[in-house]
């Protein structure tokens, strides 16, 4: 379960959507480009906004049970993440410092930096690789000498030319809007596969963002299954970010 409860921290951590955003239609494909010239298109579609605002739906599945959740999400880009469950019974908060949240229903809270995310993944994870993984961003730098492509399945595919040693790393690059399609962590050993797909994206003011995200998580025979369907979307408002952890609760550890 601990992959599970990774992800719920993560993808409690991410949301996307939209108030006039359209579906991204893809356009003509473009399978002639170099390594080097996949990148840089990937890295003009990055998202440029200060603060978003999203209502998300998350749908989650594992061990023969589904449950489904509403978040508000509010982002401050580069310097937090905000999420409130309905009647704000779970709040949560990411910084570049660490992560907390706290759940009304138990009077519990967690405090605490990226070190159980980072062990759970078997690499380093902070707020950055956190934050680029629920904007459609590669949780990866891309850099053209160590990074090799190929098309498979009308995507580009990009890998380290030297497989890293704890796990094997894939992105693929849709070839018309140069956005991530999927995201792929393998760590054959331990049998662990985390991988996230970015099933449709939406433009936000003329940013392209994730529409919809399917995460899939699979742990030796367990298997996690989250989708995130984000609406209401708006960029560059004027937004709070209440937080503080209620006196008189009980610390947990994960």
């Amino acid at each position: 379960m601990k992959t599970y409860t990774l992800l719920l921290v993560l993808f409690l951590s991410t949301l996307l959507g939209c108030k006039s955003a359209k579906t991204v239609t893809s356009g003509e494909a473009d399978y002639t480009l170099s390594t080097k010239q996949v990148i840089k298109e990937n890295t003009k579609r990055t998202a440029s906004f200060k603060t978003l605002e999203s209502k998300v739906k998350l749908s989650y599945d594992a061990d023969g049970r589904s449950h489904s959740y509403s978040i508000s999400l509010r982002v401050e880009k580069d310097k937090k993440i905000w999420m409130s469950s309905s009647f704000s019974v779970v709040k949560a908060m990411l910084t570049p410092e660490g992560i907390s949240f706290y759940n009304k229903l138990d009077n519990t809270y967690f405090e605490g930096d990226f070190t159980y995310l980072s062990q759970l993944l078997g690499t380093s994870i902070d707020y950055t690789k956190a934050q680029n993984l629920i904007l459609g961003e590669v949780l990866f730098p891309l850099k053209a000498q160590t990074f090799t492509s190929s098309v498979l399945d009308k995507n580009y595919v990009l890998q380290p030319k030297d497989q890293l040693e704890l796990f094997e790393l894939f992105f693929l690059i849709d070839p018309a809007m140069f956005k991530v399609s999927s995201q792929q962590i393998a760590q054959a050993e331990q049998r662990r596969l985390l991988q996230i797909d970015y099933t449709k994206y939406q433009v936000v003011q003329k940013q392209i963002l994730p529409e919809q995200i399917r995460i899939l998580a699979v742990e030796g025979n367990e298997e996690a299954i989250i989708e995130l369907s984000f609406r209401n979307t708006s960029l560059n408002e004027a937004l709070r970010f209440p937080f503080r952890i209620p006196s008189g609760y009980k610390k947990i550890d994960l």
